[in-house]
């Protein structure tokens, strides 16, 4: 039976940094027009949501509530009034706006806003950021070491571009917890926060799909929500690569390429 639902990564599997991968708007436009539902979910935080549709959009891809970020999952731990020390890109500020957090002076924080830097920070926010530096990772570990929570967007070490992987949210998060001596907590792919966000966008039980580069965070979140997960070869992960764990349900060399191996018309 063909999936009624479809999750995409969108670094690896629509683009590489801004370079569209050929054939996944037409894919895209292939699984809509045989009735699945599209949801795009990406472990890169640091982009706005507009942005990231805009983005789409300018692909050939409209996606305007159609796209869920780690920024949103790490937000969904923190509680409305919560005050909030940022060490993560704009995506990461807007989505915890919209949870009605109170932002701190975020040192490192792309486009974070004026805030009071007096008095202790109920968490810490940290993802990937391009402003990260030794001030910033001193801030975020000193706040953490004092009470904070330290909640990562994502443990991703790289992200894939057209030039080769860079270094990801991961890698910052490494700094961060070694310096301030604690496990994170981590809400993007694979972990318990994406996944409950994926569910409720797809509507709870229905039967789906997984697409991604990367099989320990799109596989590994297809496992955890009982769905198939299809491997493309198009991002981080190449035939040389495999096999891989967990083993993919179908691997293709494109996001094109799953839609036909998956039967998709």
């Amino acid at each position: 039976m063909r999936p009624v639902a479809w999750v995409l990564d969108l670094d690896g599997v629509v683009w590489l940094a801004e370079e569209p991968i050929p054939g996944a708007a037409e894919a895209v436009a292939r699984l809509r027009a045989a009735g699945e539902r599209v949801l795009f979910v990406t472990n890169n935080s640091s982009v706005l949501l507009a942005d990231q549709e805009a983005k789409l959009a300018r692909m050939g891809i409209p996606a305007t509530g159609d796209v869920l970020t780690s920024a949103q999952a790490a937000a969904s731990l923190v509680g409305p009034g919560e005050r909030v020390q940022v060490c993560a890109g704009p995506g990461v500020i807007e989505a915890l706006e919209q949870r009605g957090a109170e932002l701190a002076a975020a040192g490192g924080a792309e486009g974070a806003p004026g805030g009071s830097d007096e008095g202790a920070v109920d968490a810490v926010v940290v993802g990937w950021h391009r402003s990260f530096d030794y001030d910033a990772l001193a801030r975020a570990a000193t706040a953490v070491r004092r009470g904070a929570r330290l909640i990562a967007t994502n443990d991703d070490p790289t992200y894939p571009t057209p030039q080769g992987p860079i270094p990801g949210g991961g890698a910052i998060l490494a700094a961060v917890a070694t310096a301030a001596g604690v496990e994170p907590i981590v809400a993007g792919k694979p972990y318990g926060p994406m996944a409950a966000l994926v569910r409720a966008a797809a509507g709870g039980g229905a039967p789906g799909m997984v697409v991604g580069d990367r099989p320990s965070t799109d596989g590994a979140l297809a496992r955890a929500i009982g769905w198939r997960f299809g491997l493309v070869l198009s991002g981080v992960t190449g035939e040389a690569d495999l096999p891989v764990e967990p083993a993919p349900d179908l691997v293709a060399a494109d996001l094109a390429a799953l839609c036909t191996a998956a039967g998709v018309p």
